[in-house]
């Protein structure tokens, strides 16, 4: 597969700030890609460029091989985009705000009807098309704001913190949705605050600190850089005091029944288990006391 979006020696100040400093980034078509920041501006400045809302310093950016400054119409219709925030007309109908939208992209009436009443039938919003959007739950306008942003039919669909503030519930049904669409051909990019999905949902990942990609790799291969991992064993036994052969997993007795251990990457927890199978503890469950991508993303922070 080739490259979907291509970014070179990406260059941008704000006055005397400069947010991007040579950013160079590939992604492949079908990815499902994580872009991770530890500034705002650095995270939304890439995006902003990639969609023309601000204009790059230098450096070069083609999305599906269309270089933006020679041919940006072309270009901007390969890519759609769910900001944070909601950018509709509140008092516009459901139906009316997507069918404005693939007029914005030429789509002739007839196609657009067929586009707009798959996707708000796939996002459970037909029966809403005919209500005002202020009139929508926070939910439903996420799910309108996915609607517009797919009636073009993107090769890259570009999710800017999807998931803020829906519930668990609700997350995991727009999920499967994002994960059908991306089985079907569509390249997602994915902000989030929420690391444990960049874990579970994407391929690839890339990290940008102080205005660099400082990381660019498959999240698999990142996460096996971690050196250590801390666990937390809940038990169904009481533990009155750790045993003197834990010492080398810098345990903490949080209380009798919540033990945690820190494990080396190359160390196996079978021994933590015989240790307190001799003491006749059992274990009722173990869990990572923080997501992984987390600990990475944290470890990469500018140092103030």
């Amino acid at each position: 597969m080739g490259n979907i979006l291509e970014i070179k020696d990406l260059r941008k100040s704000y006055w005397d700030l400069e947010v991007l400093k040579w950013v160079n980034l590939e992604v492949k078509e079908w990815d499902f890609f994580a872009l991770l920041w530890h500034n705002w501006a650095w995270k939304s400045t890439t995006i902003w460029i990639m969609t023309s809302l601000v204009n790059k310093d230098s450096g070069t950016v083609k999305i599906a091989g269309i270089d933006i400054d020679k041919d940006f119409p072309e270009a901007r219709k390969q890519i759609g985009v769910v900001p944070q925030e909601f950018n509709f007309d509140v008092f516009a109908k459901v139906y009316d705000i997507c069918m404005f939208q693939a007029g914005y992209y030429g789509i002739e009436p007839k196609l657009a009807a067929e586009r707009v009443e798959f996707y708000l039938k796939k996002l459970e919003l037909w029966d809403k098309r005919n209500s005002k959007a202020k009139e929508l739950s926070g939910w439903m306008k996420r799910r309108l704001m996915i609607a517009r942003a797919l009636v073009h039919n993107p090769k890259i669909l570009v999710l800017d913190e999807p998931t803020a503030g829906v519930d668990v519930e609700l997350r995991k049904t727009m999920w499967d949705f994002i994960g059908e669409l991306n089985k079907a051909g569509t390249t997602i990019i994915l902000t989030t605050h929420y690391l444990e999905e960049v874990e579970q949902l994407c391929k690839n990942v890339a990290i940008l600190s102080g205005g660099l990609i400082v990381k660019n790799s498959p999240v698999k291969a990142l996460l096996k850089t971690l050196n250590q991992e801390i666990f937390v064993l809940d038990l169904k036994d009481s533990l009155k005091e750790i045993p003197e052969r834990f010492k080398q997993y810098s345990p903490v007795l949080v209380d009798e029944h919540t033990l945690e251990v820190t494990v080396l990457a190359d160390e196996s927890l079978n021994h933590i288990f015989e240790v307190l199978s001799e003491k006749n503890v059992q274990v009722l469950s173990m869990r990572n006391k923080s997501n992984r991508m987390e600990q990475l993303f944290l470890s990469l922070a500018p140092k103030t």
